[in-house]
């Protein structure tokens, strides 16, 4: 017997079943076969219902945490200056539900890792324990473990990187399922993220695998909030003072719109003018919003701030393309064809 084996608490019972026999039948040899045929069995049992007992508890603090962890916060309740509902009881608003989602999720993430490596973590004592009880020498076993540890380490660095940058970044909580980010490489929404890899899908519907140690930046559009930005062109024959004023309203009243509350979270900003360009004077609107709502709400503002425009007279430049007909094939064609050519352009 191991002196390993010899100390541990299953190493009772297994003593007793060696002892009780060498009582009944006085034979050392019956009292060993005894030993190795019913105490070991006994221990290995004991050991592996010890391990899976602990295993449990410690699952079920990660599902607590995790729970504690998922419960969404008391939702925000959106002040708006003048809004007819204003005093209401108070309401989840989009972004505290796409927080409430994006937190779950990486609740969820975190605890299956943490499951993960207690399981391991559990299986390798188990299984050093079981090892030393059928009498094998554990010393050899634990440094040749580590020599091929060492070695996968230096031969799949790669994926050790991958791995690690993966724990970092869901623990960092750098992006989650659902979110529209930037990976450099490639860029849409992210349907998935494991240790390894993440898997992202384009606007086109093309799907994406960037390996977790290949990402060197990521830019998320999608966390907190999000800003829609508009820049519109005017001919310089406009009257700025005019253009401001009519912006201000329309974004004013798209912010007071009751199928837009909660979408856009603050009073929007017109600065005024940003640029001076060939074609016009670039005038900016800014609207922040909820996550993932500003490519929504910038369109809805364009339309109103189209149909506004037409209404108020304000011209917004556009190009003009003149078609030219050359002359020697004016000339190949009659008189009437080449005027009618040239009324086409």
């Amino acid at each position: 017997m191991s002196a390993f084996a010899t100390t541990a608490f299953p190493r009772a019972a297994d003593q007793t079943v060696y002892d009780v026999a060498m009582r009944l039948t006085g034979s050392e040899r019956v009292a060993t076969g005894a030993d190795i045929m019913i105490g070991t069995p006994l221990v290995i049992a004991a050991l592996v219902l010890v391990a899976l007992l602990v295993r449990w508890l410690l699952h079920r603090g990660v599902d607590r945490i995790v729970s504690r962890a998922r419960t969404p916060m008391l939702p925000n309740k959106l002040v708006r200056p003048g809004h007819p509902k204003l005093g209401r009881g108070a309401e989840q608003s989009p972004a505290d539900a796409a927080a409430a989602t994006r937190r779950t999720q990486r609740a969820q993430t975190i605890g299956s890792l943490l499951k993960s490596i207690i399981s391991g973590v559990m299986v390798a004592v188990v299984g050093t324990m079981t090892l030393s009880e059928l009498g094998f020498d554990i010393a050899p076993i634990i440094a040749s473990a580590g020599i091929v540890g060492i070695a996968l380490g230096f031969g799949a660095q790669a994926l050790v990187k991958d791995f690690l940058s993966g724990i970092f970044m869901i623990f960092e909580d750098q992006y989650g399922v659902g979110d529209v980010v930037d990976l450099g490489e490639a860029s849409g929404t992210v349907e998935a993220v494991s240790l390894r890899v993440t898997r992202l899908r384009d606007i086109n519907g093309t799907v994406w695998y960037v390996r977790n140690g290949e990402i060197l930046r990521v830019g998320n559009m999608s966390q907190n909030w999000a800003r829609a930005v508009l820049d519109v062109t005017v001919a310089y024959q406009a009257d700025l003072v005019t253009v401001r004023r009519v912006l201000e309203e329309i974004a004013e009243d798209m912010w007071r719109d009751e199928e837009y509350r909660g979408r856009i979270v603050e009073a929007p900003e017109v600065p005024g003018v940003e640029n001076m360009t060939a074609d016009g004077v670039v005038v900016r609107v800014s609207v922040k919003t909820a996550p993932m709502e500003q490519w929504a709400v910038a369109r809805e503002l364009r339309q109103r701030i189209k149909a506004r425009f037409q209404h108020e007279g304000i011209v917004i430049p556009h190009t003009r393309y003149v078609e030219f007909v050359p002359e020697a094939a004016a000339a190949t064609g009659s008189t009437a064809d080449a005027g009618q050519e040239s009324t086409r352009g």
